[in-house]
């Protein structure tokens, strides 16, 4: 049985890239999407954040001197790009969903409203959400946070290349152990660094925990659903 009824997983655009320098991996995202496909045929309802950095980082260095917002309008657009590209590749493999955009761009993806993206997570679409906040100054983790609260999931995922979170960087130090649990206010005052302060504290305000995982390793995320020792929870 699933732990969980619904879920926000949030997708770093890295994620996609798989051993790319930048870009889309095409193993990689249907790899990504078949883990996604294994938790919704559980009857968990998906609802997924993605990020932009595998385009947008590809063309940071013509940024450098940009003014802030106009830079992360263009991480936004970028996020809309992988947000089709993730729900074309679950079409080709015979899952149902849908794209909502933060920004207004109504000719390719629709625009986020509430009401509808319950709609379809109810319906048992997959729903993907574009442009972060909408907003520039706000990363997507803090989308995350914030649509993982409005839509009413009981956790946030947040899938990095490393299966939890460690007392220390485990690629540098041997030594470093895995949290298998831990609290907001211990991960504040070891400054364990889960998500950035905004969306951290607004998962905290929320009682929304957060769970930390390998979107990497096989099988993770049907394990996490499950409830089974994957990964590091930060709880209240």
């Amino acid at each position: 049985m699933p732990e969980y009824k619904r879920i926000l997983l949030k997708l770093s655009g890295e994620a996609l890239m798989g051993d790319d320098a930048y870009g889309i991996n095409r193993a990689t995202i249907v790899r990504i999407v078949r883990e996604v496909q294994d938790v919704t045929a559980l009857g968990v309802e998906v609802a997924v954040v993605i990020g932009g950095g595998n385009i947008f980082r590809g063309v940071a260095g013509g940024s450098v001197g940009m003014d802030r917002a106009t830079a992360d309008y263009m991480g936004m657009l970028a996020t809309v790009m992988n947000a089709l590209a993730l729900a074309d590749t679950m079409r080709l493999e015979g899952v149902t969903a849908r794209v909502m955009s933060a920004i207004a761009i109504e000719q390719v993806v629709e625009p986020y409203v509430r009401p509808k993206a319950l709609q379809y997570l109810e319906e048992g679409k997959v729903v993907v959400f574009a442009a972060g906040t909408g907003n520039p100054f706000f990363t997507t983790d803090t989308a995350a946070a914030l649509r993982g609260a409005e839509i009413g999931a009981q956790i946030v995922l947040k899938a990095t290349k490393v299966d939890g979170v460690y007392t220390a960087d485990p690629r540098k130090d041997p030594s470093a152990s895995r949290y298998t649990r831990v609290s907001f206010d211990e991960a504040i005052i070891k400054n364990l660094q889960v998500m950035d302060a905004t969306a951290f504290a607004l998962c905290r305000d929320q009682k929304l925990p957060i769970k930390v995982f390998s979107i990497f390793k096989p099988g993770a995320l049907r394990r996490v659903v499950l409830g089974e020792d994957e990964g590091t929870l930060v709880h209240v």
